[in-house]
Formats: structure tokens, C-alpha cells, sequence
């Protein structure tokens, strides 16, 4: 929900979200950081992070941990995530002491042309329903990591998953908010009340949910593994239910799929290297970001300051038009991504930002051109993993395919339809993606796997903690807990255009003085009661050789370690 707040209850709010009753700590920190020796799992519900530290305490690593957490939270959140979507993982492996990126996205159908969409849309690929579903890669990329890294079974890694899914589990408050909010749009399509609607409305706080479908579906990928799921009978359901709704996905498409194993890309910031996936995923804008603010004094700034606002607002916006130029599948495209995060190119964009006013609009670059869950575990050999899971627009399409217990993503609704722009829809493409985990490293050492979730917040999101953490000092807890800043209305890789300098959402805890001249310098200011995203963060500290993790009061989740 968005709204005009008037100046008065904007200088109510900048001045409430300290916490300064605590006996110790900082502003803005909710709570202590937690600190543990042996492993720290992070997520966004406290069961699933009690999943993960089940895992790692029965001989399991880190990876195995993050499957189970993430499968937990597939039942536990499907606002978020769930086995119809996509997955991305940066993960520290301490063996070969090396970052691994993997690319868990799937594919348009084959079958869906760009003519038929621009024949049966209005301009633009549909949110919800069959058109907008693409080639879910979450299970394909939990098998890949697993047999690359893990050390556990799948049946083991997924039989908690599997207890809660029969037996039920009660639904946590700001999951059961968003359950019922998808409802509304949802119901009506075949399959989802049925799974999620048992007795003709969604679950409310505190009341018991079970997904038998679900339960069962996860007990055939535990047995015959990911085949079960592309080849096997739940293939086979996915297309025939999609086929019936008058989609394109089929089972050709399914059983084609695989992740892609990619390099992570990097800019050095103030000492630490901050570590991003390249596209089809928009993680290359919170490094554009941070490599434009490298070259501020920003800590002399202050946080919340006009200057540094004013400052992170233009960088944004400077980014978020390469992003709609650029980003798309590296199958179909030449991307420049080496020049976009080079030092030459930051300075060179950073000379647009004028100081003194906000910016209407920003070319992009010319340059030659050959709702989401997000959690990190680590476990006591030194393994970190980043991951990062996600339908789309919160519950997905809401194509649900009947008996399966699970809803299929929309993430073909970010394609363009513009033949002439990078990101425009062709068959077997991967669309533009929004979930992005993040690593810092030190000293080409491990030091922080973080991540924060929300749609294009993401990188806006990315840039915020880094800069709080380095320029700010803030402490793992403090660094997600404060205000946010999110701008909205920038180009888009559908292919529209910002307009009139978008909007400057701004959470309560910024001051009344900086709002103020912040709207002096032409910026557009609205109060915003959500889309801050959804932090989680492992930290790693050396001298001591513990873990401190940090979960964010925004949402229900919870960081524990033993």
C-alpha cells in the first residue's frame, strides 16, 4: 500500500523507528546479533531455520542445510518461493577455498513466438495465467549444487519438508497476510484453492496448514531425484494442466532444462570485494551502484543525510537505465558487463549527477556490445551459501497444477515484446530476472553472505547494506534494520521508459529535515508502508572463528546457530 503522507506525520514518522531503549547496541538495531561457533542458518521462518540447523547438527553441510530450508520454506512461504520457480546460489566452498555461482533460471517455451504474444496481449505479457509461465529451475539447481557439494541424501535433506507438509505447521502472521492477499487474484484459477484454500479460505495466524500434494511430490524427487520432476509423472501433469489452460510450457521443455554453473563478477569497494551473479539477473546494478559511490566520501556524508540520499537516488537511477538496456539472457545477447563495472565507466556516468538537483531523466550507456525468499546458511568447515528462490509476484501465476501442491512462476511477464530491445521475448530464452544473492569477500577470504529480497529493491537493497556496513560502520543486525530508501519509476526491461524522475519511497527513521530538502532539490517523495525487502546475512569473523547472523524485523524469519 502506497500513499501521500502529509510534511507533519512524515516528521512523526522520521523521528519513531530508533531503538534507543536497548541496553546496548545501536540506533536502529532490533535486536543483538546472534553468534554461534558451529554454523548459522538465516531465513525468513524461524522453522525453516531450525530445519537447517537440524541438518548441520545430523552431519549435513551447508549446502544440504539450504536445500532443506529452502524446501521447508517452499511449504512454509509460497508468498515467496516454492519448487515452480527459478533459484540462484553464490556459495564459498572451503575446500577449494573458491566462490561458485550457479544460474538456476528456466526457459521460455519453445513453442510460445513472439508473434502469437504480440497477436493475443495488449502490448504486454500478462502477470497471471498460462502465458507468463517459464521452465521452473529451483529443482534442477537444488540437484546441482547437491552433487557437486553436498554430503547428505535427498531423502534426508527433504524428509523435514516432508513431516511438516502431513502434519501441518502454523502459519506465521506476515506470511498469512500475504496468503490471504494472494487469494484474492488467485482463487480463481484451477488448482489453488484446492491446495491452498482446503476449506474455502486461506489460513489465518496461528492456524495449522498442511499440503499433502506437496508432501507427496517432495517424496518422488526424494526417491527418483530430479528427474522425477523434469521426465517422471510430475512433468507430464505440469504440461497436460498447462496445455488445459491454454499455455505454451510442455514437457519437452521440461525435460530439456538444466542450470548453468557462472562465474560470479565483483567491484572492489573500500577494501572489500562485493560479489554479484551476472544476467540474466539484475545483480550487475547494485555493483554500477557501488562503484558510482566509491568515488563520494559517503561516510563523511552521514546516513540519512540529504547529500548521501540525494547521491544514492541519482547513482540508482544512473544504473537502473543500463539495466533496462542491457540485462537479458547472455545466450541471446552480447552483454558488456565488463565495461558496466569498470572504474573508467563509473566515472564517467557519475559526472551526470548534479548535486544540487534530481535528475527527470538518464540516457544509458553507450557501450559496444559483442516476492522472493532469500537464506544463508554456514556450517563449521568454513562452507557459506547464499540462496536466493523465488515464484514471482509473490504466489506466482497462479497456475496450479492439480494434485502437485505447488504454483507455477510468472517470470515470462518481464520479457519486452520491442523486437529492437535486448530483452525481448524468443522461445527457449531465459527473461530478465530479479532475485540476486550477494557475498562480500576480504582479503579473497570469506566475510559476509547476505541477501535482500523484493522485486527491483533487490540491488537498491544490496548497495544500502554494503554502504551501511562499510562507510557507516553499522553492525550486521544494524546494517538491515535501518531505513531504507526505494526508488521506483525508473526504465524497465519490458521496455518503458522513467518518467519525470520516478518516485522516492523513504521508510520512517529519516529526518524530517532531509525529507524537506530532498524535495527542494526536485525529488518526488512518498511514504511507502512496504517493499523494503527481506534481509538475511552470515558474517564470518576470523580472529574469533564464529559466525554472527542477522535476520531483519520486516519479516517472520529468524537468524540461529549453535
Amino acid at each position: 500500500m502506497q500513499k501521500f503522507i502529509p510534511l507533519f506525520l512524515l516528521l512523526i514518522l522520521s523521528i519513531n523507528s530508533f531503538a534507543q531503549d536497548r541496553i546496548t547496541g545501536f540506533n536502529f538495531a532490533t535486536r543483538s546479533e546472534v553468534i554461534a561457533k558451529n554454523g548459522m542458518a538465516c531465513t525468513s521462518q524461524p522453522l525453516a531455520t531450525h530445519v537447517a540447523l537440524d541438518i548441520l547438527k545430523s552431519g549435513g553441510n551447508a549446502v544440504d542445510a539450504a536445500i532443506a530450508a529452502n524446501a521447508t520454506l517452499g511449504l512454509m512461504e509460497p508468498t515467496g518461493c516454492g519448487i515452480g520457480g527459478d533459484i540462484f546460489v553464490i556459495l564459498w566452498d572451503a575446500k577449494t577455498k573458491k566462490l561458485y555461482g550457479l544460474n538456476g533460471s528456466g526457459r521460455s517455451p519453445k513453442s510460445l513466438t513472439l508473434d502469437y504474444l504480440k497477436q493475443n496481449t495488449n502490448g504486454k505479457i500478462p502477470a497471471y495465467g498460462p502465458l507468463p509461465v517459464s521452465v521452473p529451475g529451483c529443482v534442477d539447481g537444488w540437484f546441482t549444487i547437491h552433487k557437486k557439494f553436498g554430503k547428505l541424501d535427498m531423502e534426508k535433506i527433504l524428509q523435514p519438508a516432508i513431516t511438516y507438509a502431513k502434519e501441518g505447521f502454523p502459519v506465521s502472521e506476515l506470511i498469512a497476510y500475504y496468503m490471504n492477499g494472494s487469494a484474492k487474484r488467485l482463487k480463481k484459477y484451477p488448482g489453488f484453492a484446492e491446495t491452498y484454500m482446503p476449506n474455502g479460505k486461506m489460513p489465518q495466524k496461528g492456524e495449522i496448514f498442511k499440503n499433502p500434494f506437496l508432501a507427496n511430490t517432495y517424496e518422488k524427487i526424494a526417491k527418483d531425484g530430479r528427474d522425477a520432476f523434469y521426465k517422471g509423472d510430475i512433468a507430464k501433469s505440469i504440461a497436460k494442466y498447462i496445455k488445459e489452460q491454454g499455455g505454451f510450457l510442455s514437457y519437452e521443455d521440461l525435460a530439456s532444462h538444466k542450470s548453468e554453473w557462472v562465474d560470479p563478477i565483483s567491484v572492489n569497494y573500500r577494501g572489500c570485494t562485493v560479489w554479484e551473479l551476472p544476467p540474466n539477473g539484475q545483480g550487475t546494478a547494485a555493483l554500477q551502484i557501488l562503484n558510482i559511490l566509491k568515488y563520494y566520501d559517503i561516510a563523511k556524508m552521514g546516513f540519512g543525510s540529504t547529500d548521501y540520499l540525494h547521491t544514492f537516488i541519482e547513482a540508482k537511477k544512473l544504473a537502473f537505465e543500463d539495466r533496462a538496456k542491457f540485462y537479458t539472457d547472455p545466450d541471446f545477447s552480447e552483454i558488456p558487463i565488463k565495461e558496466l563495472i569498470s572504474n573508467e565507466y563509473a566515472l564517467e556516468r557519475k559526472e551526470l549527477i548534479d548535486p544540487n538537483k534530481a535528475a527527470r531523466e538518464y540516457p544509458a550507456g553507450e557501450l559496444e556490445q559483442g516476492n522472493t525468499i532469500y537464506l544463508t546458511v554456514a556450517d563449521k568447515e568454513g562452507n557459506m551459501v547464499s540462496l536466493i528462490q523465488s515464484n514471482y509476484r509473490g504466489m506466482g501465476s497462479g497456475m496450479t497444477p492439480k494434485g502437485l501442491g505447488f504454483v507455477l512462476q510468472d517470470r515470462g511477464e518481464l520479457f519486452s515484446l520491442n523486437e529492437d530491445h535486448a530483452n525481448v521475448y524468443a522461445p527457449g530464452k531465459r527473461p530478465f530476472h530479479t532475485i540476486i544473492p550477494a557475498f562480500i569477500t576480504k582479503d579473497e577470504k570469506p566475510f559476509i553472505s547476505f541477501g535482500l529480497m523484493g522485486g527491483a529493491m533487490q540491488p537498491q537493497g544490496h548497495a544500502q547494506i554494503v554502504v551501511n556496513l562499510i562507510d557507516f560502520g553499522m553492525n550486521l543486525q544494524e546494517a538491515g534494520d535501518a531505513p531504507r530508501i526505494r526508488h521506483e519509476g525508473s526504465s524497465q526491461p519490458t521496455g518503458t521508459k522513467m518518467k519525470d524522475g520516478g518516485w522516492v519511497n523513504l521508510e520512517s527513521g529519516i529526518a524530517y529535515q532531509s525529507i524537506r530538502e530532498l524535495m527542494q532539490k526536485g525529488h518526488k517523495i512518498k511514504y511507502s508502508t512496504g517493499g523494503f525487502g527481506g534481509y538475511q546475512a552470515i558474517m564470518f569473523d576470523e580472529k574469533n572463528s564464529v559466525y554472527y547472523g542477522a535476520s531483519e524485523s520486516r519479516k517472520d524469519g529468524q537468524a540461529a546457530g549453535y
